[in-house]
């Protein structure tokens, strides 16, 4: 009986295949950590894309004229961007101020949507693209009893801001 399980112990044809079957699985096993380190990115990358749109949104829904609220989204997306760390090889932000038109008294809405494109070339994986393209929409309530602008050249210059009572003091 001993002689038997010295024989099955020390088989020849055993020898090496430890390195076989690592050659074999570490490959896959390589490449399913870098398919989820991707995933990850793409999972964070489009949350903070998400707050970069809910802060281009209310940023844009404070101004008064459809062209402020561009060159303000655009600020506050840029910004919130930089402040995550997100480094988009091309961005693209949309404001749809059609809210800051109506009358005042009625209820209405700024929409901002942010393109970016996320690189994903640095991870090294065979097989994936190099960048992926990420979208956000983001909508803020434009406040029913502000002001609205009149279409003056200075429109942007608050109501409450009364020239005339510094001159007085």
């Amino acid at each position: 009986m001993k002689s038997v399980l010295s024989r099955v112990r020390s088989a020849p044809h055993d020898r090496g295949s430890a390195a076989i079957e690592a050659a074999i699985i570490v490959p896959g096993l390589i490449m399913l950590v870098c398919l989820a380190i991707a995933g990850g990115r793409l999972v964070t990358s489009g949350a903070k894309i998400d707050s970069a749109a809910e802060d281009a949104a209310r940023e844009a829904s404070i101004h008064r004229t459809a062209a402020s609220a561009q060159d303000a989204a655009n600020t506050a997306a840029a910004e919130s961007l930089d402040d995550q760390g997100i480094k988009c090889a091309s961005s693209n932000v949309s404001v749809n101020a059609s809210g800051l038109n109506v009358p005042v008294g009625q209820v209405a809405t700024v929409t901002v949507t942010v393109t970016c494109t996320v690189n994903l070339s640095d991870l090294l994986l065979p097989g994936t693209p190099g960048s992926r393209t990420l979208t956000s929409t983001a909508t803020s309530v434009v406040d029913q009893y502000r002001q609205r602008a009149l279409g003056f050249a200075n429109s942007e210059v608050p109501w409450s801001t009364n020239r005339s009572v510094g001159a007085e003091q």
